[in-house]
């Protein structure tokens, strides 16, 4: 149990180290371990440069402070504050030592330099180096040239203090950091995680649950936002191919089932109907059965976005076209006075289906007349289609462009059809780059208005 647990332990640490938020936290990490690294070696390198060049300078203004006593003839003060720290030496044009302090009496000189010069040296006093420097004196015996040199100790004490501190410090303020930037990154992050969980749990049957929504307004309450919207474009996908299945299995059951009746009584009662009566029902039942299989696999195609072919259509012969068949089997009158001339680009089989759903829509509501009117409007063509019937009520006109939609007062099948009719309309027309509204005719039924984008082929 033990190792198990150990395990399962390090497969925490691992899969920690791949997220997001240990990522960026080694990131921020080494980035800021560089910047303190290479800022801390800058630190130092100028501090103890500005220590050195304090002593050379001390060591200059003593030696020109020697330098002047020496040419007013006047004694010079050989005098030291620290015995092992620094020294004065007065020598000859030949390097001979003419005066000293008293820590370096009968010592030879500890360099030779001009003056105006200086050098790092070491001296009898100690083996830590000392920095020398040189100044020129004449006096009445002769140029002298007067050395002083201190010695660098306080400066690598200092700088050794520093660096030890900022070595004991910067892993101190890297581990803030790395914490900081942990706890950071990871509040940041937790909303993302609790969507990723929520979107985790959601199936096919919980479409309706929604990610948890962040008050700020930022890129992750936008994320989720997004996700939302999302979610609930699946969910009415989904109610909406659920409805769909089911319409059309119910709309397939009802000539199948009157298939079936129908021969099941021929099988049980022959005497009572006749080969030709079962097949009139059996032929009628299959062409209903076609045209809804045929409906049903162009909306399947219409919902795989496939681009129609574009090709000139005269878009008046298509009317033209459907308003003879109507004459031919309907009793209401067809009006075409106001159909003119249009062109657009697109499928001529497609668009002359929207005439023919169209029509069939006008005949089966109106009562005595069918208008058809179109016109170029120079960047489209509208085309309208009224009829005399009883009309759709407004808060409905919306609904009958979807599938399987059929109002109350159309509910039969032998008069309402399969409600596919306009919804194929709308989907072909959009398909094109139009649009199809729905609103009352001023012959008091309804008006179908279909906009396209003109094309001059």
């Amino acid at each position: 149990m033990a190792v198990d647990r150990v395990v399962a332990r390090i497969r925490r640490v691992r899969a920690r180290v791949g997220t997001v938020r240990a990522g960026t936290t080694a990131v921020a990490t080494v980035i800021v371990a560089v910047a303190l690294v290479v800022g801390a070696a800058a630190l130092i390198a100028a501090l103890r440069g500005t220590l050195i060049d304090e002593v050379e300078e001390s060591a200059w203004a003593q030696a020109h402070e020697v330098a002047r006593q020496l040419e007013s003839g006047r004694p010079p003060t050989l005098e030291v504050a620290g015995s092992d720290e620094q020294l004065i030496q007065v020598l000859d044009p030949d390097g001979e030592v003419l005066a000293a302090s008293r820590n370096v009496t009968g010592e030879a000189a500890v360099a030779r330099l001009e003056p105006g010069e200086s050098a790092r040296v070491v001296t009898p006093l100690d083996d830590d180096p000392f920095v020398a420097v040189a100044a020129g004196a004449q006096t009445p015996a002769g140029p002298r040239t007067v050395v002083v040199a201190r010695a660098l100790i306080g400066v690598f004490e200092t700088t050794s203090l520093i660096t030890r501190l900022l070595i004991v410090g910067l892993p101190i303020v890297l581990f803030v950091v790395a914490g900081t930037t942990w706890l950071t990154v990871g509040r940041a992050l937790a909303p993302v995680e609790a969507i990723r969980r929520e979107v985790d749990e959601v199936s096919a049957a919980q479409l309706h649950h929604r990610v948890p929504q962040p008050r700020t307004d930022d890129e992750i309450g936008r994320l989720a936002s997004t996700m939302n919207r999302m979610l609930a474009r699946l969910e009415r996908a989904r109610n909406s191919q659920r409805r769909f299945v089911s319409d059309a299995a119910h709309e397939l059951r009802s000539p199948i089932t009157t298939i079936r009746q129908h021969a099941e009584v021929a099988l049980a009662y022959p005497d009572r109907t006749t080969t030709e009566e079962l097949a009139e029902v059996v032929l009628a039942e299959d062409l209903r059965m076609q045209h809804l299989v045929e409906d049903l696999l162009l909306l399947a195609r219409a919902d795989e976005h496939v681009r129609p072919p574009s090709a000139p259509v005269d878009v008046d012969d298509l009317v033209f076209d459907e308003a003879h068949r109507l004459r031919s089997i309907t009793s209401p009158r067809v009006d075409t006075a106001a159909v003119t001339a249009a062109r657009v680009r697109g499928d001529a089989d497609a668009l002359g289906r929207v005439l023919r759903n169209l029509g069939d829509n006008a005949a089966r509501h109106a009562q005595s007349r069918i208008d058809f009117a179109l016109t170029d409007r120079g960047g489209d063509v509208l085309l309208t289609v009224d009829d005399d019937g009883p009309g759709i009520p407004e808060p409905e006109r919306g609904r009958v462009l979807e599938r399987f939609v059929r109002l109350d007062t159309a509910r039969s099948r032998d008069v309402g059809g399969s409600g596919l009719g306009l919804a194929i309309v709308d989907e072909i027309v959009r398909a094109h780059g139009g649009s199809v509204s729905i609103s009352e005719s001023p012959l008091g039924g309804v008006r179908v208005a279909v906009i396209l984008p003109a094309g001059d082929g």
